[in-house]
């Protein structure tokens, strides 16, 4: 009786190990669909292309990455918005040296161009942003930023500034090429994965976050 007890349960341990890994199969094949699908909801989200432009109260430049600045100078000396921030400067940011990458006369500008150094994150771009356009009663806003870096910049301004009306500007577009070049290819999708992380509102915890950016880099 005891020998037939110990044939039952050996001869049922590979059943139930098939059973377990078609069970990690399955959460694993959901997860990666879900994963791409997610994926494919982001890139089209970015490659939404500027709206038909209109005048704003101000404009806000998210610092890091190129002509971002540039882009809202012109814009801004073209009579868009009535104010301008650039986010996230460094403190030896100089308005003059700005313009004059930009082709533009500084002059005029001076008094209507905050440049901004409390912001090292997307997060602190926004929470900077805010309190900006609080005291400028901002109720309207142009966002200059990299067409990939885009809808994060618009979770984190939305959440912090729910009032004001927030509209993108896109710098550059996605190509199906961007993704076939390795480091393109890493740097959207560690924005993906940065992207999820601001909908789910981890940004606001920095070792949560620090954590989070350094599993999907791994």
């Amino acid at each position: 009786m005891v020998a037939s007890i110990t044939l039952t349960e050996t001869s049922a341990r590979p059943g139930g190990g098939r059973h377990f890994i078609r069970l990690l199969l399955a959460v694993g094949a959901a997860t990666a669909s879900a994963w791409l699908l997610g994926f494919g909801w982001f890139l089209h989200l970015a490659a939404q292309g500027a709206a038909p432009l209109r005048h704003v109260d101000a404009i806000v430049a998210l610092t890091g990455g190129p002509d971002r600045v540039e882009v809202a100078l012109r814009l801004f000396a073209d009579g868009i918005a009535d104010r301008l921030l650039v986010s996230g400067a460094g403190e030896r940011t100089d308005l003059a040296a700005l313009a004059h990458l930009a082709g533009v006369d500084p002059a005029p500008l001076e008094q209507l161009v905050t440049l901004g150094h409390t912001a090292h994150s997307t997060r602190g771009n926004a929470l900077e942003t805010a309190a900006w356009a609080t005291d400028q009663r901002v109720a309207s806003l142009l966002v200059v930023t990299t067409w990939f870096h885009t809808p994060r910049a618009l979770v984190e301004l939305r959440r912090a500034m729910p009032a004001v009306t927030v509209q993108p500007y896109p710098i550059g577009h996605f190509s199906t090429a961007d993704l076939t070049r390795a480091g393109t290819a890493r740097r959207v999708v560690g924005e993906y994965h940065k992207y999820l992380a601001a909908l789910a509102g981890l940004t606001a915890f920095p070792l949560v976050i620090s954590i989070w950016e350094a599993g999907a880099a791994g």
